[in-house]
């Protein structure tokens, strides 16, 4: 049996791709030190051959016994939180990313970077393939995150030529799907959870700046499919299929059955005008496409989140004093 370890297992695409590898017949190890992951993300795991350790992985990571795959998650990920925790993103970026190749290396273990399209910044190649350098301001807002990925694309692969570290890298794209946290702040939670309250949906700029979004399963599969594969190169892993933030927007409140408007909000610092991913190495290297529409996937998603603030609605008021 294969044996994984995940750093970031609490997170939302940590603990999807924990319970992929799972059914697939892997034993899981999981860190996360709990900063923006939830346990309740990871409970269901609790009964199969899966291991949780507390643990921050900007400190030595010991673990006993042969470890097969090392995956590193571990980063806060969305605007409202590497702006509100810049020197903990940076600091997971970089020593947390040293810390995790130190263990592959140690073990002998195929090493998997979650990397984003973030490392692409406000981009002037329109889609974006893996060979573009990129457009990043390091001292904008955003440089945070965007710079600690790019530090750890170049200690991944620094390890792949000293160390002939057998690495990957996953360049990922906007992605959704259950367990993304309701004020997590991107666009597709904070879109279904005004709509759902029916409030206006905050769309900024003039909502024209485009996006590409990914339903997490068919993210999972191509991580995977990566994992696997005798691939060293950085690899695009998103949905081609390219929409603008408004459309997103009025596509959420029509599949909500919302009576929300839409409502017009200052365009972030440094906010991407595009972003669309080249797929054409997932295509042809990994023979990897995503399958899941949109709709199909925002339905999903649209479910998930209504059950769940219903749930928060109820505790909250059954806590009131009567």
């Amino acid at each position: 049996m294969p044996r994984a370890l995940i750093t970031g297992v609490a997170g939302f695409i940590g603990s999807h791709l924990a319970e992929s590898l799972l059914d697939r017949g892997y034993a899981v190890i999981g860190i996360d030190n709990l900063l923006t992951g939830d346990v309740a993300n990871i409970a269901r795991l609790a009964n199969r051959d899966f291991h949780f350790i507390k643990h921050d992985v900007t400190n030595y990571i010991y673990i006993e016994g042969p470890v097969d795959y090392v995956l590193h998650w571990a980063s806060p990920a969305s605007p409202i939180d590497y702006l509100q925790l810049p020197i903990q993103t940076l600091k997971v970026g970089a020593l947390g990313t040293h810390k995790a190749l130190g263990l592959a290396k140690e073990k002998g273990a195929k090493f998997v970077l979650a990397s984003t399209s973030e490392v692409y910044g406000d981009p002037l190649e329109h889609p974006q393939k893996e060979t573009y350098w990129g457009n990043v301001n390091p001292v904008g807002p955003r440089g945070v995150y965007d710079e600690a990925k790019r530090f750890a694309e170049a200690m991944t692969v620094a390890y792949h030529r000293y160390h002939r570290l057998d690495t990957k890298i996953v360049r990922i794209f906007n992605t959704y799907g259950p367990r993304m946290r309701v004020n997590d702040g991107r666009a597709v939670p904070a879109f279904i959870g005004q709509a759902l309250r029916g409030e206006p949906v905050s769309v900024f700029g003039d909502g024209m700046q485009t996006r590409s979004f990914c339903y997490i399963t068919d993210l999972v599969d191509g991580i995977v499919r990566l994992m696997e594969s005798d691939l060293n190169d950085p690899v695009n892993i998103g949905n081609p299929h390219e929409l603008t933030l408004e459309e997103l927007a009025r596509t959420i409140i029509r599949l909500a059955g919302s009576p929300s408007q839409i409502a017009r909000k200052p365009l972030p610092k440094d906010d991407p005008k595009v972003r669309q991913p080249d797929i054409s190495r997932a295509r042809t290297l990994l023979g990897w496409e995503p399958k899941v529409s949109l709709e199909v996937g925002l339905g999903h998603t649209i479910a998930w989140f209504r059950e769940k603030l219903s749930v928060a609605e109820t505790t909250t008021a059954s806590e009131r004093p009567v």
